[in-house]
Formats: C-alpha cells, sequence, structure tokens
C-alpha cells in the first residue's frame, strides 16, 4: 500500500475529457462517465449499514496498491464495449470535502459504460485501498 502523508492534486476533469476524446479509440465511444468520490462527514456504518453511533467523520487516512488497481483497471478494458479507462486516487491524510477519487470510463453505450463504472469503482473501493475515517 502506498502511504505517503500528502494528499495530492486533483486532475482537472476538462484535461482528462479532452484526452479522452484525442485518444485513438474515441471514435468508438459515445458515453463518458466521471466519479468523483469525496470525503464525506457521514461515517460509512451509517451510510451502508445505517448505523448512527453519532460520530461525524473530520478526516481520512487514504492508502492504495498501485499494482491491484492496475489489474482491475486491465479488467475493465476486458469488459463489452469500453474503450477508455482513467483512474487517479488521492493519498494520504484527507480532510472532509477532499477528493479520495476521479475515475472515467468511455465506451459504446450507456449500459456497458455504467457497468464498467459500477465494477471499476466498486472494486477500487473493495479490493484495492484502505481508508481509515477519523472521527469526533
Amino acid at each position: 500500500m502506498r502511504d505517503s502523508k500528502t494528499k495530492k492534486v486533483p486532475p482537472s476533469v476538462d484535461e482528462w475529457l479532452k484526452e479522452a476524446k484525442a485518444h485513438r479509440m474515441a471514435a468508438r465511444s459515445g458515453m463518458f462517465l466521471i466519479h468523483n468520490g469525496v470525503v464525506r462527514e457521514t461515517p460509512k456504518a451509517q451510510v451502508r449499514q445505517g448505523l448512527d453511533d453519532g460520530s461525524v467523520v473530520t478526516g481520512m487516512e487514504f492508502a492504495y496498491d498501485a499494482a491491484k488497481v492496475d489489474e482491475v483497471i486491465a479488467r475493465t478494458y476486458d469488459m463489452e464495449g469500453i474503450f477508455y479507462v482513467k483512474v487517479w486516487l488521492n493519498e494520504g491524510q484527507l480532510e472532509v470535502g477532499d477528493d479520495i477519487m476521479y475515475v472515467l470510463i468511455g465506451g459504446d453505450i450507456r449500459p456497458h459504460v455504467i457497468d464498467a463504472l459500477q465494477f471499476l469503482v466498486g472494486k477500487i473501493k473493495n479490493e484495492c485501498v484502505t481508508e481509515i475515517e477519523q472521527k469526533s
């Protein structure tokens, strides 16, 4: 796991889209979807499982395994109709409102692109990252 203490500068979504539309496979893509995950003050257990202990997230320590992320990206490219994938992950100590990740998926039709985005973000969150919430 990468464990830098310094968060990174987020990418420009406009630049990402320009790059994607200039890519050699752009003519085959009819849709691009972008996911931007951010640190929220509501704890994961409350949002996902309805467990409200009264705490509030004040920050998060975030790290990721780059090799695992690369593997999941490769698997995403194997999905039907997917022609473009780009991922940026932050790292280190993050605060509420900070960007955790950006993901861009380009593909032929909406169902394929939505499925790929769901797959990729889910795999990254469940298999590639460590998120340690700090609460008050």
